[in-house]
């Protein structure tokens, strides 16, 4: 019995170590990415396109209130704080989703995880450390094979 477990494990084992790599990479890059442009969404109105707002410089007043009494940073203004963390949503996801300075565009989600983590939810540790994990692999390995920066340097990195 144990050992048709074994070789029953050991099946399943060799059968899901043979997941593409690429793909991993493209699902982590679109699951987190998602997140962050979804947030940059709320903060932003005008010039939309299926349903997207493009208009990334339109910040509306209720981001301001909010970075004004409930997101408030030490030591940065809260207009300055919103306009920086709307267009590192916008952008900084773009570039993830897209697989464009992938491990750039990771850092810096990374760093406003780790900033909303600190001071602005302390106690969303929970939902942090899993947005953590998932940019920790991308600025890792990178966007991987199915990434703009793949194609990329494919072209002009030889």
């Amino acid at each position: 019995m144990a050992n048709m477990l074994t070789r029953t494990g050991c099946k399943i084992e060799n059968l899901l170590s043979r997941i593409p790599e690429p793909l991993v990479a493209l699902v982590i890059r679109l699951a987190v990415a998602s997140v962050f442009w979804r947030s940059a969404q709320t903060k932003i109105s005008g010039w939309e396109l299926f349903g997207q707002h493009l208009k990334f410089f339109n910040v509306t007043d209720t981001t301001f209130l909010l970075f004004e009494y409930e997101y408030s940073l030490p030591l940065i203004p809260h207009k300055l704080a919103a306009y920086m963390a709307t267009f590192g949503e916008f952008f900084l996801s773009l570039a993830v989703a897209f697989g464009l300075l992938t491990r750039f565009g990771a850092l810096g989600l990374l760093l406003m995880t780790a900033t909303i983590q600190i001071f602005v939810y302390p106690d969303a540790w929970n939902v942090h450390i899993l947005w953590a994990g998932l940019l920790l692999y991308l600025v890792k390995n990178g966007g991987g094979r199915l990434s703009l920066d793949h194609l990329l340097c494919r072209r002009f990195c030889r």
